[in-house]
């Protein structure tokens, strides 16, 4: 096969999760696995979960009920679990157990062992055992059993990437009580929305956090949000910042040394029905309100645990760094998914480049990193300041490499897979989403990589490309579909269930419609080439954004790219491209008509941009994605719609301003 840059080898082939679980099932190739598991993905879960050791309060009695249908699919059914049990409780030597007759126990007890390592934004360093987190957790938990929260009631998180995150997270899932993950970096009014929709009871916040090492202020902002949402009993408030001078109000505000600090160190985990929620995960669309995604305790075990289990092929003693925040679904992702194994997880509170370019690769020379999840954005961000910087660094810990996000540009994942996993280290390129909790497409460990390659399916996620008519289309650009459910897969939108019938279910029946464009090549390798609502279409040709940006990206003067499709009298739609150069380089009109000529090189005369504008940075989220209709819009000089999940609002103005 052409183009393959990486051939699994030793460990990577003999000791592997998923290679165990192959020879498990005799089942002998990857062609056969990815076949077998999603011809028949009952078969698959049940297995998967036996295979992985998912622990039950009561097993379940039947897999999957679609008696309602594919959109509101029911799983595990009658079965009991708690994700907490699974994270926390079967780790540590006594703990307050419900299961029936429980597996033996390690010996000796994970309980001294990391659970999580805090790196903060100045370099300040605590490592959290599984004792202590237990600890932690049950405090949480009863701190809000003292608030009168019980199953079901919904608690927001908005907090800074601090250790007493993961104990919320943990202690609101012990009771029952269902977490509301939401970006630090959101202002009032996106927040308002959000604690409102799920109607919060109680809200974990901070005085404030630390960014590139100032202070960012966060209880003011909580207390803009929630002055108009009655739902909101109280504001619990950790002192990471430690100002003297926080406004709160008696009774209704709550600091965490008042109300969690005091409480007793033992609670019992709450005994939860499969589908019942764990998390509201909101998720932005390009117009209306953003989507709250709901999911199960049983659904985030299972898809998180297979992924990290077999794709990630995390082990107890492994630790894994993915560079995300907690209101990005990779965080919830990253926490339950690495502690269902006993493993290491690290938390980092800052910038990827500060105070020096070399931040990430000091952690992961400090910590001994075995996997580094990171966006695409995030390492073109990062090529800009040179190899100098990273050869600084011991990286020879480092096993897998994950990423997500976005689609990549050969430069950008080349230089990731030379420079940082120095040709030894598979990159896991995953893409899934929040209404997943997971992935639709990744490779495992035991598959060889092109470059940018997703390789394929998911295991058990019955994946499919179809062209506009809805037949499968291979060697050909079409639409990313799913032909069966997930247990991960979102129990509608909150209080919006004909907007997720719409959203997944109304271009074909009984198909789940991702709104992505992807490829199957000759060698049956997959490939993303971005949203199908960022489509170009020129003169009849359409192309994905990702195709025009490679090209502009290949380029050594780019650092970053842009492309959008406008409308035009006798086109349909032309190119307008926008780029961020080099800090080395100036703008000007000889690099732009090169650029330009880069594109007609790569992709013919018919898709070179008619407009190629230079500005100093893209709009995006926190997640790293280009906000693509965000430009557009602004391009157009058109409502913006909802940009509350824009991490860097001057960016927006920046696309005003391009040159």
């Amino acid at each position: 096969m052409k183009e393959v840059i990486w051939e699994p080898y030793g460990s990577y082939i003999t000791e592997s999760n998923i290679t165990r679980f192959m020879q498990r099932h005799s089942i002998k190739t990857y062609n056969e696995l990815i076949k077998r598991s999603t011809d028949d993905i009952e078969w698959f879960w049940d297995a998967a979960l036996k295979d992985l050791g998912i622990e039950w309060y009561k097993p379940y009695t039947r897999i999957l009920d679609t008696s309602a249908g594919f959109p509101w699919a029911k799983w595990f059914i009658n079965g009991k679990i708690n994700i907490v049990h699974n994270c926390i409780d079967r780790h540590i030597a006594n703990p307050k157990s419900q299961i029936p007759n429980p597996p033996p126990k390690v010996d000796p007890p994970l309980e001294d062992k990391i659970a999580f390592i805090w790196e903060a934004d100045d370099g300040a360093v605590r490592k959290i055992s599984y004792d202590e987190l237990n600890k932690m957790v049950c405090q949480v938990a009863n701190g809000l059993k003292s608030l009168g929260i019980k199953k079901g009631d919904t608690v927001g998180i908005y907090m800074p990437m601090i250790p007493e995150l993961v104990a919320v997270f943990f202690g609101c899932l012990k009771i029952g009580a269902v977490v509301i993950p939401i970006f630090s970096g959101f202002g009032a009014t996106a927040l308002a929305t959000r604690l409102s929709d799920a109607e919060a009871k109680v809200v974990f916040t901070a005085d404030g956090g630390f960014r590139r090492g100032k202070q960012v202020l966060l209880k003011k902002e909580v207390d803009i949000a929630a002055k108009d949402i009655p739902t909101i009993k109280n504001i619990i408030v950790v002192q990471r910042l430690g100002l003297p001078d926080v406004p709160m109000t008696k009774g209704h505000d709550l600091f965490w040394n008042e109300v969690i600090s005091n409480q007793s160190e033992d609670c019992k985990t709450e005994v939860l029905d499969a589908e019942d929620i764990a998390l509201i995960i909101y998720t932005s669309g390009t117009t209306g309100k953003p989507k709250g995604t709901v999911h199960t305790h049983a659904g985030c075990l299972a898809q998180m645990s297979k992924e990290l289990g077999y794709y990630f092929d995390v082990k107890q003693n492994d630790i894994f760094f993915w560079f995300t925040d907690i209101g990005w679904m990779m965080g919830p992702w990253e926490i339950i998914g690495v502690s269902f194994f006993g493993a290491t997880f690290v938390i980092y509170e800052g910038a990827p480049d500060y105070p020096k370019p070399d931040r990430l690769w000091d952690i992961i020379e400090r910590h001994k990193i075995n996997s580094l999840g990171i966006s695409p954005t995030a390492i073109r961000l990062l090529i800009t300041y040179g190899d100098d910087w990273v050869r600084k660094h011991n990286l020879s810990s480092l096993r897998i490499l994950g990423s997500t996000g976005e689609p990549w540009d050969p430069e950008s994942y080349l230089w990731l897979f030379k420079k940082i996993g120095q040709k030894r280290c598979p990159i896991i390129n995953i893409s899934g989403g929040t209404e997943i909790v997971g992935c639709l497409l990744s490779p495992l460990p035991i598959t060889a990589l092109k470059p940018c390659t997703l390789r394929g399916p998911g295991l058990g996620m019955d994946i499919d490309v179809f062209d506009d008519k809805g037949k499968p289309i291979r060697g050909g650009i079409g639409h990313l579909v799913c032909k069966k459910p997930a247990p991960s897969m979102t129990k509608g939108f909150l209080k919006d269930p004909q907007r997720y019938l719409e959203t997944y279910f109304s271009r074909w029946e009984n198909i789940w419609y991702h709104g992505d464009w992807a490829k199957v090549d000759e060698d049956g390798f997959w490939f993303l080439y971005g949203r199908s609502d960022d489509t170009i279409k020129v003169a009849g040709k359409r192309t994905g954004p990702a195709e025009i940006e490679s090209a502009l990206i290949e380029h050594p003067a780019v650092s970053e790219a842009a492309a959008i499709g406008v409308p035009h009298d006798i086109k349909g739609e032309t190119v307008v491209c926008f780029v961020v150069l080099k800090p080395s380089v100036l703008p000007s009109e000889t690099i732009r008509e090169e650029l330009k000529g880069q594109v007609v090189k790569h992709l013919g005369k018919t898709l070179k941009p008619d407009e190629l504008k230079f500005v100093k940075m893209l709009p995006k989220t926190r997640s790293a994605k280009i906000v693509r209709g965000v430009i557009k819009r602004k391009y157009l000089k058109q409502d913006l719609g909802d940009i509350s999940s824009v991490e860097n609002m001057d960016a927006i103005e920046e696309i005003g301003r391009a040159v």
